[in-house]
């Protein structure tokens, strides 16, 4: 996803400023529900940046790494290390319990934005 900031008339930096940061929170709220997509099978860290750069989804490895530990954290995820090759990695999978939390997850964001939609579509702003 490549977001633009729109153009902000005048000398107000911190409109930008505050518009790019609400930019930042409404792309945080799906960030999670993007990685849990990705655990059709095992997946480390590495191929899940991979995973979601591919898919035009960036995320920092300093964002991804701490939300994982969280997710294992909670009982989302498990995880577990494969050291046969020659730099061992974390494993992580979903738990039977992130099955569960990514459908409901799935399930909201579906809901949310289809009434988002709506809401927008009756927009008389523009």
């Amino acid at each position: 996803m490549t977001y633009s900031i729109i153009e902000i008339r005048g000398d107000h930096m911190d409109q930008k400023a505050i518009i790019a940061n609400l930019l930042v929170e409404l792309k945080r709220g799906t960030q999670t529900l993007a990685v849990l997509s990705l655990f059709k099978d095992k997946q480390y860290g590495y191929s899940l940046l991979q995973a979601l750069e591919e898919r035009d989804i960036p995320l920092e490895a300093g964002t991804l790494y701490p939300m994982l530990r969280r997710l294992e954290t909670q009982g989302i995820l498990t995880s577990e290390w494969d050291t046969e090759e020659s730099r061992p990695r974390k494993f992580y999978s979903l738990s039977v319990f992130g099955q569960e939390a990514y459908l409901s997850l799935k399930e909201a964001y579906f809901k949310m934005h289809k009434d988002l939609m709506a809401l927008l579509k009756e927009d008389t702003h523009e």
